[in-house]
């Protein structure tokens, strides 16, 4: 099982993160994808991929951290992921995308315009991008009609939308990562499109430490969780465990180009 988004370098882990990832290697996970939101983590994901390929990173701005960057620095703060890119080390693009309208210092377009630019260096390098968006479909659908898709593939983190958003998604040929909110009792859209998505096109993931599954919810979530996600997406979709874990690795792997080990038998 591979976990396609787990924001293993946040504070919440700083006390326990070597135990951490020994319960998920454990609980039969062999890869994890740590997406980057700021320049400040970059350096350090690269570094923890260096001392173990089972850990993978994206390299990103997150949107929710634009109104800590003056906007003045964002070209420069961009030119400095294109050369972080360029060395390698990276699996994906992100974690980058849009969030509600709402945020101060984030303007739609200061946050469209961001985007573009992570779009593009996705197609420079050939690289997947892991997509971020709450509760601004309707702008990310117009920007993705305007711009070609990366070749390598665009990942919905935490799908959230319903039937009718995921049918264009898929047209544009996105994939669909599922976390936590699967097991809730009270999820109703996502679980429409989990239903709906085909299982070449789906993946699983924890967003640790954030939206624990049942039956953690309200806890800190961790990677070790990922099992659970897995079986409450079987339950909805109505398929065996073991077939939705297979899949769904596969296709992290495909994803990922390959970038994680296979597992030592």
């Amino acid at each position: 099982m591979i976990d396609t988004h787990c924001h293993l370098d946040a504070t919440r882990f700083d006390l326990d993160r070597a135990e951490v990832l020994e319960r998920a290697w454990a609980a039969g996970l062999h890869g994890i994808v740590i997406p980057g939101v700021g320049p400040h983590d970059w350096e350090l994901l690269l570094e923890l991929s260096r001392q173990d390929a089972r850990l993978q990173v994206g390299l990103g701005i997150h949107p929710q951290l634009l109104p800590e960057m003056p906007p003045e620095e964002d070209e420069a703060v961009l030119e400095h992921l294109d050369a972080l890119l360029s060395k390698g080390g990276a699996a994906a693009v992100g974690e980058c995308g849009l969030d509600g309208p709402s945020i101060p210092g984030a303007s739609l377009e200061r946050q469209v315009a961001v985007l573009r630019r992570h779009l593009s260096l996705a197609r420079k390098y050939g690289l997947p991008v892991l997509m971020h968006c709450h509760r601004l479909h309707p702008a990310l659908i117009e920007l993705l009609k305007q711009e070609e898709m990366p070749e390598a593939g665009v990942l919905m983190h935490s799908y959230s939308g319903g039937v009718d958003l995921a049918r264009f998604y898929l047209q544009k040929g996105c994939h669909f990562s599922f976390a936590g909110p699967v097991t809730w009792a009270e999820a109703r859209k996502p679980l429409d499109a989990l239903r709906a998505i085909p299982l070449e096109r789906l993946m699983a993931e924890t967003d640790a430490p954030d939206q624990a599954p049942t039956p953690h919810r309200g806890q800190r979530s961790e990677p070790g969780y990922l099992p659970h996600i897995i079986e409450g997406m079987a339950r909805v979709r109505g398929e065996p465990v073991e077939v939705v874990a297979q899949q769904t690795t596969e296709n992290a792997r495909r994803l990922f180009r390959e970038a994680f080990p296979l597992p030592s038998r």
